[in-house]
């Protein structure tokens, strides 16, 4: 497994993600940059608005949605849509996720008691994908793990990544059903991927006082939310609403 990222490691004169740029929120002060199209924070302010309307309430997460330019991780002839709450297509039968559903997990990971007491610190992202939730992450958490199993999808990620250069992001190539045992334990782990089961080193590589949350197919194939989370009496599961994501699946490729 590679286990670190193929851009630099450190930012110049930072140990963590940089400064978060985009639209100024309630209580959330963040710096602007000008620009036009797809670039403007304007943009950004409208679909972080949405989210807001549609029960979005962390200012942290939504401040990370508005810094993020997710239109940087979709192909070209889908940038027009990228501020749309909608999934898109990014190759080998893969989508990234709504922008309603990033922050929608995003916001349940910092629910966690320990995140709640002490701030999130080490996750790890099942399904890098082309890297938009793991840059999200980056704002979010101490340290982000993020493992591929296709390697076409982990080399996209790297190259959409390398222009942030987000220090506490490291892209691993794997199975991401083993998780990454050499980073763990996670004080939260996030799925892109369902299956219809949770792998069992999943919930070993969480930490106590930590949450997982994924999607897992139930009776009928359709997909739910679910959320464990790890205390010292075991482990104590909900499940949400309905969702709809790409089939969890082992190996490389």
């Amino acid at each position: 497994m590679q286990r670190r990222p193929g851009f630099p490691a450190r930012l110049s004169g930072t140990g963590g993600p940089p400064p978060a740029r985009g639209t100024a929120l309630p209580g959330v002060p963040v710096t602007t940059s000008a620009g036009v199209g797809l670039d403007s924070a304007a943009v950004r302010e409208r679909m972080v608005g949405k989210l807001a309307a549609g029960g979005i309430t962390s200012a942290p997460v939504l401040q990370a949605m508005a810094a993020v330019e997710r239109h940087r991780f979709v192909d070209s002839a889908l940038v027009n849509q990228a501020y749309e709450d909608t999934s898109l297509p990014i190759g080998l039968a893969q989508t990234i996720s709504k922008p309603s559903v990033v922050a929608r997990m995003c916001e349940l990971l910092l629910g966690a008691q320990a995140a709640r007491e002490r701030g999130l610190g080490r996750v790890l992202e099942i399904g890098t994908g082309c890297g938009y939730q793991a840059a999200v992450l980056s704002y979010l958490a101490r340290e982000v793990y993020t493992i591929e199993r296709l390697r076409g999808l982990h080399d996209k990620a790297r190259h959409n990544l390398r222009p942030f250069r987000l220090a506490n992001v490291h892209l691993l190539l794997g199975d991401g059903m083993l998780g990454y045992a050499k980073g763990a334990p996670y004080a939260a782990i996030i799925s892109a991927a369902g299956g219809d089961v949770i792998p069992q080193e999943w919930c070993d590589q969480l930490a106590v006082g930590g949450r997982l949350v994924a999607p897992m197919s139930v009776a009928g194939g359709q997909q739910m939310l679910l959320v464990i989370d790890k205390t010292p009496q075991g482990l104590n599961q909900s499940v949400l609403e309905p969702v709809n994501f790409v089939p969890l699946k082992s190996g490389v490729a």
